[in-house]
């Protein structure tokens, strides 16, 4: 059989991949894409994800750029605000703590508007997070926390949105294609090894991009590098993100980045799957601790819920709780703040207890020290401020003092029936350790000069995110550095294919 050659292998078929194919197709080169799993379950984690992507906007005339079909009624009934370059800016600087590599992240924040647009004119279809990011105040929605719209059916639809412009234009996409390691030789990578089923089989190519994700799917990988404890947490997205990638290149002398110890690591149901449920979605997450307080076995806080907006905080939170005495906690909420639970609370596999009174609570909440609770709910509620006003819009400052755990924002006494409880998890979304990339998303080696042929986008890439990161920037990631990286791999094969 002769041997296969494309222009540009991409390896992946999640956000990132089939941005790099599709930007690597309107260059000119012929694309093959080769995705790990079944049609029914591709995507990587971007089919797991809501579909919220955070970008660069000064206004309602750039979001109208995205979303055309936005109503004169919508405009006229929301803030949408602004979210400003500087803003971008000052949310990676202070979540990462100052960590981010400053070339990766200007590139990331100066062209997430026009990357947007670019998937906007693509034919990818973008709508506002009413349900998620929006408050209705005086009878008009208001967003908060930099992050304003989502791919039109969640990240399910941008998958299949990217996938058939790929069809459209072209662009091959293989399923059930496994690669396990690339063609290369002291000249650079010149294709990749494949099994399909049990054929196994080479690809030539005259660049190769890997958007194949974390390693958060590989125990073994995430125990290694993440630390004692790692393999008892839940992964949220695709079973098949098991650091292929990362073993691949840095079998090839690529070399690592970021945060290897680190990773996106949210709360998630107790009782949710090892792996993420695609009939569930992200609906496991539990994101609207900020209004209630949160409960490990001991009965005792150990955080605090309201240090910043959700945005800002539940990607760091996940790890807190894995921390905790059994590695789970309670989220508390009274009757008062039921109404500004997210949707994900509502679902029919939700580990949760109601009661009347806050003591039948107590005993209902399995594996916590009651008494010790009664006790935390006692203390919490002495010390809220309730002077300061509760606006759950914007940081409010309404707060408590005195005690050995504070709470910064939102802090509203726990004492008006009913009282729920939602018993959660660690849920690991994506590793942030990665390899090493530079502005034209060409993979470095281990003495920092490009690997020839290779490129890299998306969770596999180290550098961008350490500790935490700003809700919805990591589909933006994977689309900035996905496109970059499709434009530079054709121009590449191209050139290689004008000098033979």
């Amino acid at each position: 059989m002769p041997q296969e050659k494309f222009d540009v292998v991409v390896v992946g078929g999640g956000n990132a991949a089939l941005c790099a194919a599709i930007a690597a197709e309107e260059r000119g080169a012929r694309v093959l894409v080769l995705e790990r799993a079944p049609r029914e379950e591709s995507g990587g984690n971007s089919r797991f994800t809501a579909g919220a992507i955070r970008f660069v906007y000064n206004g309602v005339e750039d979001l109208k750029e995205i979303m055309p079909d936005l109503t004169e009624a919508e405009i006229a009934n929301t803030d949408f605000g602004t979210y400003t370059e500087d803003q971008f800016f000052d949310d990676m600087f202070r979540v990462t703590q100052y960590r981010t590599d400053p070339t990766l992240c200007e590139i990331l924040v100066r062209r997430s508007f026009e990357t947007v647009k670019w998937m906007r004119d693509k034919g990818v279809r973008f709508a506002p997070i009413y349900g998620r990011q929006a408050f209705k105040v005086d009878g008009k929605f208001k967003f908060w926390g930099g992050l304003t719209v989502e791919a039109v059916g969640g990240g399910p639809g941008l998958v299949d949105a990217l996938t058939e412009i790929c069809r459209k234009r072209g662009v091959e996409v293989r399923y059930s294609a496994r690669v396990t390691g690339l063609l290369a030789d002291e000249k650079g990578v010149h294709g990749v090894h494949v099994k399909s089923g049990e054929r196994v089989y080479d690809i030539r190519a005259e660049a190769v991009v890997l958007a194949c994700g974390g390693f958060q799917a590989n125990t073994e990988m995430r125990t290694r590098y993440m630390g004692p404890g790692w393999e008892l947490a839940k992964v949220r997205g695709t079973r098949f993100n098991t650091g292929d990638g990362h073993l691949m290149a840095l079998a090839i002398g690529a070399s690592s980045c970021g945060n290897w110890s680190g990773g996106h690591a949210v709360q998630w149901d107790r009782n949710a799957p090892e792996f993420g449920d695609l009939s569930v979605g992200d609906q496991f997450q539990k994101h609207s601790y900020p209004f209630g307080i949160m409960i490990n076995a001991n009965g005792e806080r150990f955080v605090d819920e309201g240090a910043d907006f959700r945005n800002y905080t539940y990607a760091k939170y996940g790890r807190v709780v894995l921390e905790q005495p059994e590695n789970f906690a309670w989220q508390i909420f009274d009757g008062k703040v039921e109404h500004l639970l997210r949707d994900e609370y509502r679902i029919k596999r939700v580990t949760k207890v109601v009661a009347g009174t806050i003591e039948e609570l107590a005993h209902k909440l399995e594996g916590v020290n009651a008494e010790r609770f009664l006790s935390t709910v006692r203390e919490f509620n002495a010390a809220v401020q309730q002077d300061i006003p509760f606006n759950p819009n914007i940081k409010d400052g309404r707060c408590t003092k005195g005690l050995k755990v504070n709470k910064s924002n939102w802090a509203n006494t726990i004492d008006t029936p009913p009282f729920h409880g939602y018993q959660v998890t660690c849920g690991l979304t994506f590793t942030f350790g990665g390899l090493r990339i530079n502005e034209n998303a060409q993979v470095l080696d281990v003495d920092l000069v490009p690997i020839k042929g290779l490129y890299a986008a998306g969770e596999i890439v180290g550098g961008v995110f350490y500790f935490n990161y700003p809700g919805g920037s990591g589909l933006i990631n994977g689309a900035v550095f996905g496109r970059i990286a499709g434009y530079a791999a054709a121009d590449e094969s191209g050139k290689a294919l004008a000098a033979q």
